[in-house]
């Protein structure tokens, strides 16, 4: 996929994002040291370096770009690369999930190529606030209404509405106010922060992702947002899955057009700003007018897109038609030529379990459990609240409908529910 004389590094905290593609001699992954990453790491011995923090706790991207590891492999391919006779071979790019200013920082004081777009216009594109803005037009057509102000600045006016603060993820940064007391408490609270307001749409929530190439505007296969389901998360905006099966059913001929307009917008904004590569958008469908609103834009790697790929590769079972995802996403940084279209997929979902008050970690007769009924599992190092603990992904639907789940969604359920976990009760 990745042409011989091209090199990438993959540095990323959880080995599971880079997974897109399969680790090869010119796609490396550097990552943690994790029992499951050991597992991929046992399949690809030359392709995958795994890190190992002498005081057990997991390394940040930044930190793992820092590391002598990380340098010395970097640093070997590029010598490797100038004792070349060669000479149509390229020093090797960095990729990471997504680029921050501090991510940025540590690559450009080792002299290194990033891939990635630059960390200050992922920064205007995602931050909630600066987003209104970079919209624009588009903003007023798509999002529902809104406005930005301090927080101690916000009036009740009898109606439930949204606050989003500048910098949130997987919903954290999302909350709703359905009275007088909830939107005292946050002013309380947060007083002089700025907030985005928006009016509070209800229905399901739908994610798309998407490649900017410097032709065209790629749209990936939408998957219904699962969200704020329990026991996977106690935050009630906390994405913790998608299902590419239930949104083929929820979303009408219109509703597809919509987003498809909406999506291509977008991308061409963010081409003319200088971005390749992937981005995600995130749409809701008002359940009393079946009206599509805009509810988010990331400027980076989705979380979905190494399942959407796997899902993908699948259904291509080892044949050349059409590309995934993660691959339309390399040619696009690579600035290589992308004249396939991508691969549509009719089924499949994941869910995540997130660390919450009752399940703080993850045994392993979960994951055992899990995969005996036939699930793919990866498992997470992480502690924080409503971090990441465990990934279940099926080849078929787990919801059965708008916030419900089916047979085979209660069966994970319950299986989280039953297993060994580290309850706090």
């Amino acid at each position: 996929m990745i042409p011989a004389n091209k090199k990438i590094v993959y540095v990323s905290r959880d080995i599971e994002r880079a997974l897109g593609l399969t680790p090869a001699e010119n796609y490396l992954i550097v990552s943690n040291k994790t029992p499951y990453s050991q597992r991929i790491h046992k399949q690809y011995p030359d392709s995958v370096i795994l890190i190992e923090n002498p005081n057990g706790e997991i390394f940040g991207t930044t930190e793992l770009l820092g590391h002598e590891i990380t340098k010395k492999i970097i640093s070997d391919l590029k010598t490797k690369v100038a004792d070349s006779a060669d000479q149509t071979s390229d020093e090797p790019f960095i990729l990471v999930f997504k680029n921050t200013l501090r991510v940025e920082s540590v690559i450009k004081a080792n002299n290194w190529k990033v891939l990635n777009p630059p960390s200050n216009l992922a920064e205007r594109v995602e931050n909630k606030l600066s987003q209104i803005r970079w919209l624009g037009e588009i903003g007023t057509k798509y999002l529902p209404s809104h406005a930005a102000k301090v927080s101690k600045q916000i009036v009740w006016k009898n109606d439930p509405f949204i606050i989003q603060w500048a910098h949130g993820h997987t919903g954290d940064g999302t909350l709703l106010v359905r009275n007088r007391e909830d939107l005292t408490a946050i002013q309380e609270k947060f007083p002089e922060r700025m907030a985005r307001l928006s009016t509070f749409i209800a229905g399901p929530s739908f994610t798309v992702n998407a490649i900017v190439a410097a032709e065209k505007i790629m749209m990936g296969n939408i998957s219904y947002q699962i969200t704020g389901l329990p026991p996977f998360t106690d935050n009630e905006f906390s994405t913790i899955g998608n299902d590419w099966g239930l949104a083929k059913k929820l979303l009408t001929a219109e509703n597809l057009q919509t987003i498809s307009k909406i999506v291509e917008e977008i991308g061409n904004k963010l081409r003319t700003d200088g971005w390749r590569g992937l981005f995600g958008v995130d749409l809701i469908r008002e359940e009393k007018t079946n009206k599509i609103y805009l509810i988010e834009v990331n400027a980076r790697q989705p979380a979905s897109t190494t399942f959407e790929s796997t899902l993908q590769d699948k259904v291509r079972r080892g044949r050349p038609i059409g590309l995934t995802t993660f691959e339309a996403h390399l040619r696009a940084l690579l600035g290589l030529p992308i004249d396939q279209d991508l691969v549509a997929i009719e089924d499949g979902a994941q869910i995540v379990q997130r660390a919450t008050k009752n399940i703080q970690s993850i045994f392993d007769d979960v994951a055992g459990s899990l995969e005996l009924a036939g699930y793919e599992v990866v498992s997470y190092e992480n502690t924080t609240e409503n971090a990441d603990l465990i990934r279940i992904q099926s080849k078929e639907s787990i919801m059965e409908g708008h916030g419900i789940l089916n047979a085979k969604g209660r069966e994970i359920a319950e299986i989280i529910k039953t297993s060994r976990c580290n309850l706090q009760v």
